[in-house]
């Protein structure tokens, strides 16, 4: 597959001196803003530390799931799920349902990115929400491939470090539910998530995934709330397509021109 480049339509001359094509990022803001995400939620491990050794797992245990899993939302489900008494087996499976939007990720990585086919099993480990988030956006196979690699090392080695971290001093912070630490990493998602929503169409299409999960908590097993919170886009997507019906005159496909218009305002 030849490899993406951005179109030189043009070229600039940064500070630096040296000059980019029009449309591309340097490499060092892209590793500036992998590292932010790397080191943000990788510190965020101290929290799932705590929570699972809370929850009584062993500290091997606890390592363990950080570095085998390796996906935040699914071993706070996990470890949630046992200490509210759960079975191991119903545990796990809410945790594998959770953990079933990465494979979905990596479709659309793995025609992104490209890599070599020795590569494709190391670097699964490391498709989850952050990489994603950080890779996506690039406007290069090159720039992608340096946000995926950098977010995703930075970000593997904080969150077992901290989770080693975490798991070793839960007996010194007592009560871990009384710190709430099991809300960080989502908190943390979130925080990146939401500049990223700029149209009308994705902040309700957000509102309604979170109303989906919030109202099948109580009655769901864990994790597959946040799975059917994904019909959010697909019904939204159903009622703009029925708001934006083709008027008098006009054709489908000018309509559905005039709704891409719309939304990228």
């Amino acid at each position: 597959m030849a490899e993406q480049t951005a179109p030189l339509r043009a070229t600039v001359e940064p500070p630096g001196g040296s000059t980019l094509a029009a449309g591309t990022k340097p490499d060092s803001a892209v590793v500036r803003d992998a590292l932010g995400v790397g080191i943000a939620v990788g510190l965020s491990g101290f929290a799932f530390g705590v929570t699972s050794a809370g929850s009584g797992l062993s500290l091997l245990q606890t390592c363990a799931l950080s570095l085998l899993v390796f996906t935040g939302a699914s071993q706070f489900a996990l470890v949630g799920a046992l200490a509210a008494g759960g079975n191991p087996y119903t545990a796990a499976a809410g945790a594998f349902f959770l953990g079933v939007r990465n494979a979905f990720y990596g479709l659309r990585l793995s025609q992104l990115l490209a890599l070599p086919r020795a590569l494709r099993p190391l670097a699964a480990q490391w498709v989850i929400d952050e990489t994603t988030a950080v890779t996506l956006p690039q406007p290069t196979r090159r720039a992608a491939r340096i946000g995926f690699t950098v977010t995703g090392l930075t970000l593997y080695v904080l969150w077992n470090l901290t989770t080693l971290v975490g798991a070793l001093g839960a007996e010194a912070l007592g009560d871990t539910d009384a710190w709430g630490l099991d809300a960080a990493s989502p908190a943390v998602f979130l925080a990146l998530l939401a500049p990223m929503l700029k149209s009308t169409t994705e902040r309700v299409t957000a509102a309604l995934a979170v109303l989906l999960a919030l109202g099948l908590l109580p009655v769901l097993p864990a994790g597959v709330p946040v799975l059917l919170s994904a019909l959010a886009a697909p019904v939204v997507l159903f009622l703009l397509g029925r708001a934006k019906g083709p008027g008098p005159g006009r054709t489908g496909t000018e309509d559905a021109g005039a709704t891409r218009a719309e939304e990228g305002r």
